[in-house]
């Protein structure tokens, strides 16, 4: 067959340029990315226990988990007569012990806005208290967690209708931890209403791979707290846990916030923010021995910071014979459980009881 002119004849590469591409080409340099400042830097969490009060994290840090509890907030107006009560009870008790601090007052007992998404901001009163009484262990969740803790809270206060409870008596609590000691206002009437709405939230929690409430809890309000001693017999044979009632929102300021040291001769007033567990001794307020080693003393120098080996013995007898007929008549400490809040890190959400 004839070519045409116009055919284009087929070219191959001769051996010469084969050999050229088939060389692999010299590798790139690989460039050194700067070194990041360190102001871009996300800041370790250090552990400080100068910034709060003396106290000492008794859960690490982890990046992406949020501390959290769900409770009752009872609003004390100072000049209820509960209120002033409570004024008479810590000052005569820092008589006996001036290691004490306050809980749930807002810094400096002055007058403060408190925002809780579902509830709406508030103004708080200046020398106003809030206690909590918690219905849940201290609990740590991922971010993918918060929103089903938050949905149950929800769906538990829309299952449960407001009530009134009380609180009966003066006692002495301590933390597992064996690194404070609290004055607490025990809960009596409203006992089983409380106990329902903590049992409402075992399925949200085991489903969370949390524990659950405690079996045989024992409703109360911190009102004051003291450091103990590195080595304390603070613990009580035949003792049980139950949480402790955190007050005026760690904002962390936790679980965060910078606290003024005083000296150990100051009446101060801070509010209560850290979370932890508690253990109650039983009916006898005499002390045993310690069922276990104390903690070990933390890093951190605590001398502006004084501590007790635990309570004096005589200061919860003398409390219940001198203020519990007081605390006890009608309508002095009744409070009403109208809301329950759940905290999660710095967030605060709150629904009311609907029923």
């Amino acid at each position: 067959m004839k070519r045409t002119d116009s055919e284009a004849l087929v070219s191959y590469p001769s051996s010469d340029e084969s050999d050229t591409e088939s060389q692999p080409a010299p590798p790139l340099k690989k460039k050194k990315l700067p070194v990041l400042s360190a102001s871009l830097q996300p800041p370790t969490p250090v552990d400080n226990p100068a910034l709060h009060q003396g106290r000492t994290r008794t859960s690490p840090h982890v990046e992406g988990q949020f501390a959290a509890y769900v409770y009752v907030p009872v609003v004390v107006d100072a000049r209820s007569t509960l209120g002033k009560l409570l004024d008479e009870v810590a000052s005569h008790a820092k008589e006996i012990t001036p290691e004490l601090w306050d809980v749930g007052f807002l810094d400096n007992h002055e007058e403060g806005d408190v925002d809780v998404e579902g509830i709406g901001k508030r103004r708080r009163t200046k020398g106003e208290r809030e206690l909590h009484v918690s219905l849940s262990r201290p609990t740590y969740l991922r971010a993918h967690q918060r929103e089903e803790l938050k949905r149950a809270v929800r769906a538990l206060a829309k299952s449960h209708i407001p009530f009134k409870a009380s609180f009966a008596t003066f006692s002495e609590l301590t933390n597992d931890e064996q690194t404070r000691t609290f004055l607490t206002l025990e809960v009596g009437a409203g006992h089983n209403e409380l106990r329902s709405l903590s049992e409402a939230l075992t399925p949200t929690l085991h489903s969370l791979r949390q524990k659950e409430f405690y079996t045989d809890p024992r409703f109360h309000a911190s009102i004051a707290w003291a450091l103990l001693d590195a080595k304390s017999d603070a613990a009580f044979s035949g003792s049980k846990s139950i949480p402790e009632s955190l007050s005026v929102l760690e904002t962390e300021r936790h679980l965060q916030g910078s606290i003024t040291s005083a000296p150990s001769n100051s009446v101060l007033h801070r509010t209560q923010i850290g979370a932890s567990t508690l253990t109650y001794p039983p009916a006898s307020t005499s002390p045993q021995e310690p069922t276990s080693d104390a903690p070990t003393v933390p890093k951190y120098p605590l001398r502006e910071f004084p501590t007790i080996p635990h309570l004096p013995p005589t200061l919860i007898p003398t409390l219940n014979a001198k203020y519990t007929a007081e605390l006890t008549r009608a309508n002095v400490g009744v409070f009403e459980v109208g809301e329950v809040r759940v905290k999660i890190g710095k967030w605060v959400g709150g629904w009311a009881l609907q029923g």
